[in-house]
C-alpha cells in the first residue's frame, strides 16, 4: 500500500526527530522550517526541504505541526492553506484557549482535526517512543494510525478534538512537578554539604524512583543542561498550565512557585533558549537578602 505523504511543519528538537522516525517507517516526508536551515539538515533522511510552508503542503496527506505555541501554529497553517478535507496532525503544545483557536481555525479551513500533542522529548521522538494524546474524529482514527505507530510507542484516543490539549496540561503539570522536586533535593542536598549523588543512590529502586530523576538529576549534578526540553519552551508550558488551572476553578500556587524558579533560572543563564528544563535548578539559589 502506498504510504501517506507528510508535511513536517516545524524542524526543531522535537520535529527533527519525528522528521526521522517517519522516514524509518517509509512515509514520504515534505518539511520547512523558518530557519530553513534545520530542515536542510535532515535532507539525508530522504525528506525533502522547501522554503515555504505552502510548498511543503502540495500533494499532503497530511500536515503535521510542531511549532512554539498556538499563534505560530495558526500563522502556518494559514500560510501553508493545505486542500480542504486534508488530515492536520497537530502536536505542539497548544494549551486549553490556543486548541479550542485551532479547533475553529480547522472548521474555516476545511481540515480534519487531530489534536495531538506528546509527551516525550527529544529522544524519544528521535526513536519513535513518543506517547501521542490524540483527539479528533473517530473515522479519521484507521487513517492515521500507521503514522502514529511511526512516531510513538503508544497512542490514546480520547474523544473530540481538544482532549489531547487538555491531558496534555495534566501529565506536564505533574512532569515539572517531578522535575522541581528533584532540582530542590538536589539543591538541598549539596547545601548540607552532601554528594547529591547520594540523594538519587537513596530513591534508587524504591516506589517513588523514576528513570527520570536520574536522567535530569545527574544534569543538574554536572551543572550541564543540554536540550532535550527545553527551559524557556517549558516555561511557555508552565504559563499555559496557570491558565487551565484557573480555568478549572483550582488554585496556581504550585505551578506559580515552579514557574517563579524557572523564570529565576532563566535569569541566571546567559542565553535560557540554549538550556533545558533540568537548569531549573539553578533557580533554587538563595537570593540576596
Amino acid at each position: 500500500m502506498t504510504q501517506q505523504v507528510v508535511a513536517v511543519l516545524g524542524t526543531g528538537t522535537m520535529g527533527a526527530g519525528m522528521v526521522g522516525s517517519l522516514r524509518r517507517a517509509g512515509f514520504p516526508v515534505r518539511m520547512w522550517n523558518r530557519d530553513g536551515a534545520k530542515a536542510q539538515a535532515l535532507a539525508g533522511t530522504g525528506a525533502e526541504a522547501f522554503d515555504s510552508p505552502d510548498e511543503a503542503v502540495r500533494g499532503a496527506d497530511v500536515v503535521l505541526t510542531m511549532l512554539l505555541d498556538a499563534d505560530a501554529v495558526a500563522d502556518v497553517i494559514r500560510r501553508a492553506a493545505p486542500g480542504a478535507g486534508t488530515v492536520w496532525l497537530q502536536t505542539a503544545t497548544v494549551g486549553l484557549e490556543g486548541s479550542d483557536r485551532l479547533v475553529e481555525l480547522a472548521r474555516e479551513l476545511d481540515l480534519v482535526l487531530v489534536d495531538c500533542p506528546v509527551l516525550g522529548t527529544k529522544k524519544p521522538a528521535e526513536q519513535g517512543k513518543l506517547v501521542m494524546l490524540a483527539s479528533g474524529p473517530d473515522d479519521v482514527r484507521e487513517r492515521i494510525t500507521p503514522l502514529l505507530d511511526a512516531l510513538g510507542g503508544r497512542t490514546l484516543w480520547l474523544g473530540a478534538a481538544g482532549a489531547g490539549s487538555r491531558l496534555k496540561m495534566a501529565a506536564n503539570a505533574w512532569l515539572f512537578m517531578v522535575t522541581a522536586g528533584v532540582a530542590q533535593s538536589i539543591a538541598l542536598a549539596r547545601g548540607l554539604g552532601l554528594d547529591p549523588e547520594q540523594f538519587l543512590a537513596a530513591i534508587e529502586g524504591g516506589p517513588l524512583d523514576t528513570p527520570y530523576a536520574h536522567l535530569k538529576g545527574g544534569m543538574m549534578i554536572a551543572g550541564d543542561f543540554p536540550v532535550s526540553f527545553g527551559l524557556t519552551g517549558a516555561a511557555k508550558d508552565a504559563r499555559l498550565i496557570r491558565e487551565a488551572l484557573r480555568s478549572a476553578g483550582l488554585s496556581d500556587r504550585l505551578d506559580a512557585a515552579v514557574l517563579a524558579t524557572m523564570d529565576a533560572a532563566a535569569v541566571a543563564l546567559p542565553d535560557p533558549a540554549a538550556a533545558d528544563l533540568s537548569a531549573i535548578v539553578l533557580g533554587l539559589a538563595d537570593e540576596p537578602g
